[in-house]
């Protein structure tokens, strides 16, 4: 019976697969279906941080982080995301909330919590295209892109670690959202037989910077795929300036989340 399920899957795999891909797709539609895969409900993880400067000097961060869909108006599916850190000490407590919503037209909120200070910030527009602690990430990196606010173009086909993949250029149409992002244009790498991005380019608005996002651990959990590994690294010329790698462990979907966790005075309690 084993066998028999096992051939009838090899069958239903190889005949209808090339099926599917043989679907012509705009690159407007790529990022759509990039944006509306499934990556899951009701999550929690533990991140480690490692940064790492252009002299080879690391520092290390742990973090506990949340995440919940949230219906909002209409029907729109918003998200919630929590984090915490919790080592070492001079971020400890430290906390990040973030409100994505699915309304591209509607801002999305963040709020960065400073335990030193005891004060919630929020992050305003202006400053998402700021460092996230010091990372080489972007506060506007927390959230999902506006894809009505760029054009898209397939430049070509590649493949990335032997998964075939979509090259996509995607250029800002304001600079409006060139100031928000910090990003004149990105090349990404989506893979198309699963619509992840696993790999992408960004051209920054200061000083001829380059990031590279690389997607190194990418694997199923509950049927989902799930980044486990990623790095984003800033040059110069070239150069190496600063890295940042994250690393996600004891992922888990479906978890029982309450909505009072993503809160402001969640956020300032702590874990």
């Amino acid at each position: 019976m084993i066998l028999r399920f096992a051939l009838v899957s090899l069958f239903i795999s190889t005949c209808f697969l090339p099926i599917a891909h043989a679907e012509t797709l705009t690159a407007r539609q790529i990022m759509e279906r990039v944006d509306d895969r499934d990556d899951g409900d009701r999550r929690t993880a533990e991140m480690r941080m490692v940064l790492t400067d252009k002299n080879g000097d690391t520092r290390e961060r742990r973090i506990a982080t949340f995440d919940k869909d949230a219906r909002g108006e209409g029907g729109a599916e918003d998200r919630r995301r929590i984090m915490f850190f919790l080592d070492p000490a001079d971020v400890k407590d430290t906390g990040f909330l973030t409100y994505d919503y699915d309304a591209y037209e509607t801002d999305d909120d963040q709020w960065l919590y400073l335990p030193a200070l005891k004060k919630t910030k929020r992050i305003a527009s202006s400053d998402k295209s700021g460092s996230f602690m010091g990372s080489d990430f972007n506060y506007s990196d927390m959230t999902r892109r506006n894809l009505d606010a760029y054009d898209f173009e397939i430049l070509k086909d590649d493949a990335v670690r032997g998964a075939a993949c979509w090259v996509i250029q995607s250029t800002p149409k304001t600079q409006d959202e060139i100031d928000e992002t910090g990003y004149q244009k990105s090349v990404v790498f989506v893979r198309q037989d699963n619509f992840v991005v696993v790999r992408a380019v960004h051209w920054t608005d200061t000083g001829g910077k380059l990031k590279y996002l690389d997607v190194t651990g990418l694997e199923q959990i509950d049927g989902i795929w799930t980044i486990t590994e990623m790095s984003m690294t800033t040059k110069k010329n070239k150069v190496v300036e600063h890295k940042t790698d994250l690393t996600f462990s004891n992922v888990r979907y479906n978890q029982d989340l309450d909505d009072q966790l993503f809160t402001l005075r969640r956020l300032e309690k702590g874990m």
